[in-house]
């Protein structure tokens, strides 16, 4: 066993000083036993557990099995095959996980019950580490007649926040439940499910996307065209396809959600939807693997730059015949991985099967885990993928974006698939090919048919033995993962096919602060909890070590090529140009600036479409917090101060003291603060001005007196002028009043003279805060997350608790 800081420190040294990946391992990957004490010290120890793993299921499957050394190499230093989270965390993990990443659940049965069931498969779900996506069209519409005392339902929306706020209760070793809602476009509330996350506080544990026809898409088109709303064959009634269209817009421009699926291209081009037991229904949460009902994914990514030879030089070439070689073997471990899974998920059947739970209790999740297990064995889907596209592109001298590179992305996804297919259809000659496969019902599905043209010899292997994987290719958000991936002599690449995002910015990582050694640099207007760690791009530095004898001024190839550069109509051409290789989906955010137009969006989404894309996500800066933020998005500016400044005026008495603040208001909201407990104001004093003169001296102005009055004198010292001036900073800055009053309120727990001043200027602020403003904690009577502001109070809405500080 190791300490915390052993394992850090080891991890620092194996990571040449990256602390975001050092951190990243040790609080999310790094095995412990079950009292949470870490049993490795570094990757090493990690990718020697999982490669042994590997080699167990090598030896009872194949003939001629890879060696537990052969598959370490492999692995060794994110270098070139990287198992993402999900499978890091679970394989050769004593603990009752899941191996897979993306799960898709059975839409609800119209029903409380059935409602109900849905819940609980996405809690238990959550808490084997897995992320969960299902549609929620089959949900009756608001006002629908129901045969219970309510008479009419809510709507397919309204259970929203019910499944969201399971997703936020589940916690997963430092992070939380991730899922994906999504609804058919011709759903009678489909006008409810486009806003309603544009409310930032709304659906807060899930990512909601639309099922967009083809149908819909081209009435669009036609703008004067309706389109029909219907629910399970019901017809109702006909909408401007042109209106619904600009809501989709409007809220994507806003809040960046909801993303859109473009559904007939998805079934269109899936091997998986020939068979009709494996028919999509929605996707998981980051949409790049579309599942059907209870089938599972799991996610490996091929590290593309180990690829590169010589690069960022005038030699440099992309070895296409290493992918070809990298990507069999990968496919062939993620194979393995089933068995792994398959393992796991009978370890948990069994655990629910001893669990004391009377059984009535217990079923749901029996037989969620049962239906999952049948899907795994009978699909063997698996989701290969590849990161650090960005930085190969950058290494060959392309930018991003470019017509070469989007070539170039075209011939590499292109060895990616054809490795793949043949690995699959290798396995299937000796082990079998996947239960249901029928070379007869792929005969027109668009993606084989390329594979036909791109590789006959492949076709005609895959028609006589069948393959093992139904299907095998995805593009993956690599996040986290890819903080850890090998670049050079560096660790950190850019994350899936995404451009680099910056050469330098700030990453967030979502924190528990009750872990230990846990240091939270953000909280953020919902209340969760952050680290902030400085990113400078890995890429740029291993540039720079090969062109550091040429002229300081050369630009690195990432100039001119990070996400906020780059022409969204070149993104949408290169995501379309890996999408015609890759059977599932890929996921990608096009970034946009601030002064982006909806008009913009239209565009971008409308190109997707007619370009083949699956699914496609905006995100326009600022329009919602991230995980990557800019340097100049943490400089925040506040807007100038008039000399004349109108105030409201507060009187407060706190144990008897009576105190006076001045509140300074700029377009109507708080901009300063002044405090004291002078009491030279009559208590009638409600409004006025403050002037602002020189040398940080202020003249009051109120309506029936006149005052010179400077911070300082206002105060009674310098801990309570301290207080007010930066208060008043925060204020200026555009801080949330919310987070503001709860800082306040927390000052001097020793009932200090402090703590009085502190509680004058809180309750005054907290004058401010709209009513319903969420609290951002659990009631402490009934535990529930339903604690808001009303009336300058606490209030539960779950139970009677109330309180008034």
């Amino acid at each position: 066993m190791y300490t915390h800081d052993e394992v850090m420190a080891a991890s620092l040294d194996y990571f040449n000083g990256n602390d975001l990946a050092a951190n990243v391992f040790v609080t999310k990957y790094a095995l412990r036993n079950k009292d949470n004490d870490l049993l490795e010290q570094t990757p090493d120890d990690m990718h020697l557990r999982i490669a042994s793993e590997f080699a167990r299921i090598e030896k009872r499957k194949f003939l001629q099995p890879l060696s537990q050394a052969d598959i370490y190499e492999y692995l060794q230093h994110y270098e070139k095959i990287v198992p993402q989270g999900s499978p890091m965390y679970g394989i050769g993990n004593s603990k009752a996980v899941s191996l897979s990443n993306c799960f898709v659940i059975e839409s609800p049965y119209d029903s409380y019950g059935g409602i109900c069931q849905t819940d609980q498969e996405i809690a238990q779900i959550s808490k084997r580490r897995g992320g969960v996506g299902y549609d929620i069209s089959t949900l009756r519409p608001s006002g629908k007649t129901v045969n219970n005392s309510a008479m009419t339902t809510t709507g397919a929306t309204s259970f929203m926040h019910r499944f969201s706020h399971t997703g936020n209760e589940v916690g997963q070793n430092g992070r939380r439940g991730a899922q994906m809602i999504s609804i058919s476009i011709h759903h009678p509330d489909i006008e409810t499910f486009i806003d309603i996350k544009n409310d930032e506080e709304s659906i807060t544990g899930a990512n909601i996307s639309i099922r967009l026809t083809d149908e819909f898409l081209k009435a669009v088109e036609n703008e004067d065209d309706g389109y029909e709303l219907k629910w399970q064959g019901q017809c109702f009634g006909f909408r401007s396809a042109r209106e619904i269209w600009d809501k989709i817009i409007h809220s994507a421009w806003l809040r960046a959600e909801p993303g859109l699926l473009f559904w007939d291209n998805i079934i269109r081009e899936s091997p998986a939807d020939c068979y009709t037991e494996f028919k999509t229904i929605s996707t998981n949460p980051c949409g790049e693997i579309p599942l059907s009902a209870y089938d599972s994914c799991r996610l490996l990514a091929i590290n593309l730059f180990h690829c590169v030879d010589d690069p960022y030089t005038y030699k440099v070439s992309f070895n296409h015949d290493q992918l070809y070689k990298t990507a069999q073997i990968a496919q062939r471990l993620m194979d393995n991985l089933i068995d792994l899974e398959i393992e796991k998920i009978n370890q948990i059947i069994y655990k629910i099967e001893d669990d004391p739970e009377p059984t009535a209790i217990k079923k749901v999740e029996q037989v969620l885990w049962e239906r999952v297990l049948v899907a795994a064995e009978d699909g063997r889907r698996t989701g290969t993928g590849i990161t650090a596209m960005g930085d190969v592109l950058a290494a060959l001298g392309l930018k991003y974006g470019s017509p070469r590179s989007i070539e170039v992305v075209d011939e590499i996804y292109k060895t990616l698939k054809l490795g793949c297919y043949r690995a699959s259809v290798d396995m299937a000659q000796e082990l079998g090919a996947f239960v249901a496969y029928d070379a007869k019902k792929e005969v027109n599905n668009p993606f084989i048919i390329r594979i036909k043209e791109e590789d006959p010899k492949l076709y005609e292997d895959m028609v006589k033995y069948g393959r093992r994987n139904i299907a095998c290719l995805t593009t993956a958000p690599t996040g986290s993962v890819s903080t850890q991936t090998k670049i050079g002599d560096h660790f950190g690449t850019t994350s899936g096919i995404e451009p680099c995002y910056m050469t330098s910015y700030t990453r967030r990582k979502r924190v528990n602060p009750g872990d230990d050694a846990v240091e939270t640099s953000f909280t953020d207007n919902m209340g969760e909890s952050w680290a902030e760690f400085e990113v400078y791009h890995s890429g740029v530095s291993e540039w720079a070590k090969h062109n550091a004898k040429k002229d300081n001024k050369l630009d690195s190839p990432y100039h001119g090529a990070c996400a906020a550069d780059i022409n969204w109509t070149a993104r949408v051409k290169l995501q379309a140009a890996a999408q015609r290789h890759v059977d599932h989906a890929i996921s990608s955010t096009i970034n946009l600036p601030k002064s982006a137009t909806e008009e913009d969006i239209k565009e971008i989404y409308e190109a997707a479409w007619h370009a083949g894309l699956k699914g496609i996500t905006v995100y326009r800066d600022g329009c919602r917090s991230g995980i990557l933020v800019s340097k100049d998005e943490r400089t925040v500016f506040p807007p100038d101060r008039p000399r004349h400044l109108p105030c409201d005026v507060h009187h407060i008495t706190v144990k008897g003291q009576q105190y006076f603040v001045l509140v300074g208001l700029l377009n109507d909201r708080p901009y300063e603060v002044f405090a004291g407990k002078n009491g030279f104001l009559p208590r009638k004093t409600k409004t006025g001005s403050i002037i602002r003169k020189r040398k940080g001296f202020y003249k009051a102005t109120f309506d029936d007196a006149d005052e010179e009055l400077s911070p300082i004198t206002a105060a009674t010292d310098e801990m309570e002028e301290v207080v007010t001036r930066l208060t008043s900073g925060l204020l200026r800055t555009g801080a949330d009043m919310h987070f503001i009053v709860q800082q306040l309120e927390k000052v001097g727990e020793r009932q200090t003279e402090m703590y009085s001043f502190a509680r004058s200027v809180s309750r005054t602020l907290k004058k401010y805060i709209p009513d319903g403003t969420k609290e951002g904690s659990h009631c402490p009577e009934c535990g529930m997350d339903t604690l808001i502001r009303q009336e300058g109070c606490i209030i539960c809405c779950s139970c009677p608790y109330g309180k008034c500080i």
